[in-house]
Parts: C-alpha cells; structure tokens; sequence
C-alpha cells in the first residue's frame, strides 16, 4: 500500500508549481497562530489573488474557521482546498480565473 504524501511533502512542491506556472507570481503562507483558520497560502499575480487551503488528501479534515476563510476568500476573489487529488482542476480553475479576472 503506498504511504500518502503529508501536507509539508506536497505544499513546498505545490508551491514551485504555482511559480512555475504563474510566472512572476509571489506566494506566501500565512501564519495560522495570527488568523486561526486562514488558508496556508495566498497568491498574488497581477492585479489577482487567490487563498489556497492545502490539504494532505481529500478527505483530510477542516480545523475550525477553515471552511468560513475559503468560502469568504472565494467570494472576494478565489480560494479553493486543494490536494493532490484535485491538484491539476483547482489550477485549472485558478488560471481561469487569473485569466478572467475574477
């Protein structure tokens, strides 16, 4: 049975990914102690941003607040939980929005 990544395995490589893909875009991971629940990550690109919860699988569970900050943060501009499983939909759908402007 394969040993499923843990959070701090797949966020640093998540991390290169999205500086890889968006180039010249600064991500910074945000200190939980300062807002409990705020997303690990944020994202500025351009004239855009985007909250990213990562989460080492699907079904890992939400702390208290995580829900509220996601749903928050995607109505005023876009936040998602993203995992390995959903990895590649979650960017797809953020460069959409990079793209869109929304």
């Amino acid at each position: 049975m394969a040993r499923k990544k843990r959070e701090n395995e797949f966020q640093p490589k998540l991390i290169k990914e999205l500086k890889d893909r968006f180039e010249g875009c600064i991500v910074l991971k945000n200190d939980p102690n300062y807002i409990s629940g705020i997303p690990d990550l944020t994202v500025l690109y351009g004239s855009h941003w985007a909250f990213l919860e990562t989460k080492r699988d699907e079904n890992a569970a939400h702390r208290p607040l995580q829900d509220y900050y996601v749903e928050h943060g995607n109505e005023m501009s876009f936040a998602r939980f993203i995992s390995p499983e959903n990895k590649e939909e979650v960017l797809n759908d953020l460069q959409q929005s990079f793209q869109s402007g929304g």
